[in-house]
């Protein structure tokens, strides 16, 4: 996996902490929630997939260092330095919440135990992987809790910010409980149905509608989903009811989705095709599908792209990759930020879910009653176990989804409050 795929301070601290003596300093980071994104009561956390791979597979490529030495910034760093990064791989440890656990401002989601070098590379790599997963993923539990048990499919690909991050953003919708995704290369890496038939552009390509619905439904059969609106969608609605079975539905991408669902649905019905299904797309969200279902519109499944694949209302959050301990020469120092409203709080910890509450506490805390969310993920730079697949994640986040009563108070442990008071006391 590319070394390069960093920020440069990443690379000129290693350069530092070998050319000082630190290389074998083992550092304690963690991965926080340090704020919830606009109008969010949590984040469904993803992305660790991704992360994990990354440091298994973390190393640099002889061009990747020759690069490096003719940087400006590494003229005075030794040659030694670029040796060392010759054989670099990750040999730390690493724990985390699985794929698909809901967490709350404040709570690690990640944490890496490394030697210095090694824990600090990745910094910029984690925090891309799982701060977009994880936007995604959340917006899509938005969106389907707003769709009331009706399907939603991913749609975002073409609007998202880069051909992988779409690939990337349907994984996460599909852990945060979308039915499926339009993006093949989604469906063929993470074993996501997909969904799609034919776009406008097939309907302009004949000489009439009908010709076109009947060549669609000829190629696919039960499979087929009839774009009805490229002209008026009553008279698509129509002449795709006219054809008659084998249909799986007909799709809607503009105009007033509740009466035009309506119509169709009563079209669709006098046809004898009660089960043919109206899915509606174009330009949704959770606002707009929670409006739908209360107008009452026909629709049986939503398609739903940019503001999906995007996180549109709150495409960012505030997520932080923080030293809190570090051990060297057999010293262990407890480390944190004391910035203005950009604070961290020392020490390895560890999440207890209770019922009605979350508690923070010290690593090597025991809390029966409780779920410990974070979990070792990968020791002495080997995975422990195969991390659970796309399909597992989203089940455990509509089990998770499920069992919240809410919002949850996040609270701290009495040792960890004392480390904090220690830690601040130490510092002034």
């Amino acid at each position: 996996m590319n070394g390069l795929l960093t920020d440069l301070y990443e690379l000129t601290m290693a350069a530092g902490y070998f050319e000082t003596g630190k290389s074998s300093d083992i550092a304690t980071f963690e991965l926080t929630v340090r704020r919830l994104p606009k109008d969010r009561e949590y984040v469904l956390v993803a992305g660790l997939e991704q992360a994990a791979e990354y440091l298994v597979n973390l190393s640099f490529t002889p061009d990747e260092i020759e690069y490096l030495r003719g940087l400006p910034v590494f003229g005075r760093v030794s040659r030694a330095f670029f040796e060392t990064l010759r054989d670099f791989r990750f040999t730390g440890d690493v724990f985390a919440v699985a794929e698909g656990t809901p967490m709350f401002a404040g709570e690690p989601v990640l944490i890496v135990r490394a030697p210095i070098m090694e824990a600090q590379i990745p910094e910029t790599y984690l925090l891309a992987a799982i701060t977009f997963q994880t936007l995604i993923a959340t917006k899509a539990a938005r969106v389907v809790e707003a769709a009331g048990g009706r399907p939603v499919v991913e749609f975002g690909t073409r609007r998202a910010h880069t051909p992988e991050a779409g690939v990337l953003g349907a994984r996460a919708a599909y852990i945060g409980g979308c039915a499926g995704t339009s993006n093949v290369l989604a469906g063929f890496r993470f074993g996501i149905p997909v969904f799609g038939t034919a776009a406008h552009s097939w309907v302009m390509s004949f000489p009439t509608e009908m010709e076109a619905f009947r060549r669609l439904q000829s190629l696919l059969g039960e499979h087929t989903v009839q774009l009805i609106d490229t002209y008026d969608p009553i008279e698509g609605a129509r002449r795709a009811a006219a054809l008659g079975k084998p249909i799986w539905g007909v799709r809607i991408d503009s105009g007033d989705f509740v009466q035009v669902s309506r119509q169709v649905r009563t079209i669709l019905d006098q046809a004898g095709l009660s089960d043919a299904k109206i899915m509606a797309s174009g330009d949704l969200n959770e606002y707009k599908i929670r409006d739908l279902r209360s107008a009452g519109a026909a629709i049986d499944a939503f398609g739903v792209g940019t503001e999906l694949a995007t996180s549109a209302d709150a495409p960012c959050m505030g997520t932080i990759y923080k030293m809190v301990e570090l051990l060297s020469g057999g010293a262990r120092r407890y480390t944190l930020k004391l910035s203005e409203q950009k604070h961290t709080l020392p020490g390895a910890k560890q999440v207890y879910r209770f019922p009605d509450h979350d508690l923070l506490t010290r690593s090597e805390e025991c809390h029966n009653g409780a779920d410990a969310l974070l979990k070792p993920v990968i020791i002495h730079g080997r995975p422990v176990d195969r991390l659970p697949d796309a399909a597992a994640a989203r089940k455990n986040a509509a089990e998770w989804l499920r069992r919240l009563p809410g919002p949850l108070e996040v609270r701290r442990s009495p040792q960890l409050t004392a480390l904090i008071e220690e830690t601040r006391r130490n510092l002034a």
